[in-house]
């Protein structure tokens, strides 16, 4: 089960106006899931313009390298940080930061044997990020991610 969110004017009698939405990137970072070996049909993040607010949609972000590989293997802590780059350079390709971000959710693997050390690399990463006085709404699910390489 997937969940899809879409906006929809069917309730007015308008016209309808199509939402401006265009497709986020940051191919030095990580590539486009349509490129792997084996292809997967999303895009990375997207961004929507409606009536002049921005709002950006990040895809499930891992530790990912531009070629479509896993990055670190193994190491739950260094893919921890990488997740966390590649979800910045996302951001940063639509002049965003993560003092913009009103919501994360993560999935860990083993969240019983990895929770502790991604709160204490989330903290981290937050406060020299400067985010530690407004942090997202969030939640942690224990989940089989897509690749069996990937902890988080």
């Amino acid at each position: 089960m997937s969940s899809t969110i879409a906006a929809n004017n069917s309730v007015s009698t308008a016209k309808h106006r199509p939402i401006r939405k265009k497709a986020m990137s940051a191919p030095k970072a990580l590539n486009e899931a349509y490129h792997y070996q084996r292809p997967s049909s999303f895009s990375r993040g997207m961004r929507l313009d409606i009536k002049g607010i921005t709002i950006l949609m990040i895809s499930g972000t891992a530790s990912v390298g531009e070629n479509g590989e896993t990055v670190h293997p193994g190491d739950f802590g260094a893919q921890t940080r990488r997740a966390y780059q590649n979800v910045t350079d996302l951001l940063q390709s639509e002049g965003a930061t993560w003092k913009d971000v009103v919501r994360t959710t993560c999935y860990l693997r083993d969240i019983e044997r990895d929770y502790e050390q991604f709160n204490r690399i989330r903290t981290e990463f937050f406060r020299r990020n400067r985010v530690s006085s407004l942090l997202p709404a969030s939640t942690g699910i224990q989940a089989i991610l897509c690749w069996p390489t990937l902890l988080i």
